[in-house]
């Protein structure tokens, strides 16, 4: 019988997982409607470079690689345990180096608001119920 808190940390895998599968989205997409994204969120043109596509692409398709594990994790949570609790730490430490680098390059500020302070909180409660669920 799974515990409250372990039926909890499934479903926030799998939310997590979902959201970072959408990536694979940006991975195919036009440059011309990430060009309209950027500009809608006033940052100006996208640059059409090698880099740029490289970086894109490559950056959603490594959040969609996280959510594959993500998911898997959630099919066998006990026997991950550990795991998860490692991933949510280093998302902790990763949450803290968004917020830095997204003040650093000038991203709106409900961006530089949103992302880092929601990766660290999304960990701490990850680590929480990964804890409790540990105590079982």
């Amino acid at each position: 019988m799974r515990s409250r808190s372990e039926t909890a940390l499934i479903w926030l895998l799998r939310f997590s997982a979902a959201v970072l599968l959408g990536a694979l989205v940006p991975v195919v997409m036009p440059h011309a409607w990430m060009d309209a994204i950027h500009r809608a969120l006033g940052m100006g043109e996208l640059p059409e470079t090698p880099l740029t596509g490289y970086l894109t692409r490559s950056l959603s398709l490594f959040y969609a690689y996280h959510g594959g594990l993500l998911l898997f994790i959630s099919f066998d949570v006990r026997r991950y345990l550990p795991l998860v609790q490692c991933l949510a730490g280093i998302s902790l430490a990763f949450g803290v180096a968004l917020l830095a680098i997204d003040a650093a390059v000038g991203m709106p500020t409900f961006w530089t608001a949103a992302e880092g302070p929601f990766v660290v909180l999304l960990s701490v409660v990850l680590f929480a119920l990964a804890r409790k669920s540990g105590e079982r």
